[in-house]
Formats: C-alpha cells, structure tokens, sequence
C-alpha cells in the first residue's frame, strides 16, 4: 500500500505559475510509475502528465505539453507538477496516481493508487 497526499493547489491568476506536490507514504515512490490528472464537475478524469520510474522519460498531452512539467525525487518520495502559464481551462481538481505497471499512461484504470486531490481555480 502506498498512501498519497497531495499539496499545493489554490488560486491563481490566468498566466500564472503553481507547484503542485505529491508525497508518498508506506512504500518507496521509486517503485512506481506516476501520473497526474485532473477532473472536473461531471467529465471523466483527464490526464495531464505521467512520469517513469526513474524520471527519465516524460508524457504529456498536447492541451498542457510545453505549460506543465512533472518531475519526482525519489529521495524525497515525491513528485511535482509545475504549471506555468495557466489557463482558466486549467480549473480543476488534481490528482496523483501511482502505477506498479501500465500499458496506456492516459487510463485512470491502471493506476493503483490515488491521493485524495488538490484544487486549482485560475481566475480570468
């Protein structure tokens, strides 16, 4: 089992920056493949980025590609999602998601285990 928390959401301005955290509790974060999405009010979660085991190789849809970056350290138990140039679109709540193995990094289904979200409101 591993538990996750998320941090670092709030309110910001369109254009603006934010750091979003995810810390990791009960097992080694190294052990997973890691993922962000977001969801808002009744749509499906949406994901916005995931991240290998060792950091080395990065996903990202085309709506946030070039604007966020996830990053981890594995020492730290902890991965990041930094935002730049938010957009209003960009409201949602976010979650991080930890996988032992996966096939596609955009299924919400193969990932094992969740944290509880942190929200994002971007003010036009």
């Amino acid at each position: 089992q591993v538990q996750l928390l998320e941090s670092g959401g709030g309110l910001v301005q369109a254009g603006g920056s934010l750091r979003l955290s995810c810390a990791a509790s009960g097992r080694t974060l190294g052990s997973f493949r890691m993922g962000w999405f977001r969801q808002t009010p009744g749509k499906e979660r949406e994901f916005v980025a995931g991240i290998s085991r060792s950091g080395g190789l990065t996903h990202y849809p085309e709506s946030v590609r070039g604007r966020f970056t996830v990053s981890r350290d594995n020492a730290k138990n902890t991965v990041y999602l930094q935002m730049n140039s938010i957009k209003p679109e960009d409201t949602a709540t976010y979650y991080c998601a930890a996988a032992e193995s996966l096939y596609n990094w955009y299924a919400a289904r193969e990932y094992d285990y969740w944290g509880q979200g942190t929200q994002v409101t971007v003010s036009s």
